[in-house]
């Protein structure tokens, strides 16, 4: 039994079809065909339901094709392991959040390329969801998250707190107020981001255990939208401190509150799966 005939069996089991599994392995259909028949000869039970339509595995073939997943995760973090202990490591692909990325990246890359240039993070930026599937999936090595997301068994190390900064037009009155708390804003609307940013869930929570209205006819698709949509008197923002404070420009048009001692915040950690064999690389980021 070798390791390419288990990844054919995968293959099958995902694409439903001979010519679906050969095309996604890069083989022949014969070819593909013949190794399952022999992985088949040499366990000496029937893998693949060829009378399906599609075709599909047997009840003993997806138990060995779940099993063979593992192996072959196992065989890759093998290989990562040896090529990292050769120095020849891949870059390390960490996702972010939309709402983080463009603001920390610039941050902190200089200081990977004067500081840590053997760690080569490589950024990739989904929604926090879809993050958590790609790190599952083994498409990212880690992830930098701030939701309460329930996740497979993985690492984590907190890194920081970001507060939240309240965005109101210029114009409004709170603007040259001393000191701004959310009881102050009970006649105001908040505005929110489309549905799936983490941010979003989290500034509504935060709207409602502290009896602020949301606006609900309207949401926002980016910071910048949110930012625009506050100048033109739509309603007030909530914005993560690193996306106002320098080296971002400000904003014509908005005045930034603090909200005192009791600010919202997000905690900022990266998360990792326990089984990675770039755990220590990672703990080093």
């Amino acid at each position: 039994m070798n390791l390419r005939s288990l990844e054919y069996l995968v293959a099958v089991a995902e694409g439903r079809s001979f010519r679906a599994a050969a095309s996604a392995c890069g083989v022949s259909q014969p070819t593909l065909s013949v190794q399952i028949r022999r992985l088949e000869d040499e366990l000496g039970v029937d893998l693949v339901d060829r009378c399906a339509s599609p075709i599909g595995l047997t009840p003993i073939g997806r138990d060995i094709a779940e099993r063979a997943r593992t192996a072959i995760e196992c065989a890759a973090q093998i290989e990562q392991i040896a090529r990292e202990a050769k120095g020849a490591a891949s870059p390390l692909r960490i996702g972010v959040f939309p709402t983080l990325g463009p603001y920390l990246i610039p941050r902190i890359l200089p200081r990977f390329k004067d500081e840590r240039p053997d760690l080569r993070p490589l950024f990739v930026e989904e929604k926090t969801p879809r993050l958590i599937d790609m790190l599952d999936a083994g498409e990212i090595d880690g992830a930098l998250v701030a939701s309460d997301l329930p996740v497979p068994p993985f690492e984590e190390r907190p890194l920081f707190r970001e507060e939240f900064i309240l965005a109101i037009p210029q114009g409004d009155p709170l603007a040259q107020a001393p000191a701004v708390t959310a009881r102050d804003l009970a006649d105001r609307r908040v505005l929110l981001l489309t549905e799936g940013h983490c941010l979003a869930e989290q500034i509504e929570r935060w709207a409602i255990a502290e009896g602020v209205p949301v606006l609900d006819d309207y949401r926002a698709t980016s910071l910048e939208t949110l930012r625009h949509a506050v100048v033109l008197e739509q309603g007030i923002a909530l914005l993560p401190a690193l996306s106002v404070i320098d080296p971002v420009p400000r904003f014509p048009g908005i005045a930034l509150k603090r909200l005192g001692p009791d600010a919202p915040h997000r905690d900022i950690r990266l998360v990792w799966r326990t089984t990675s064999p770039r755990g220590r690389r990672l703990a080093e980021l």
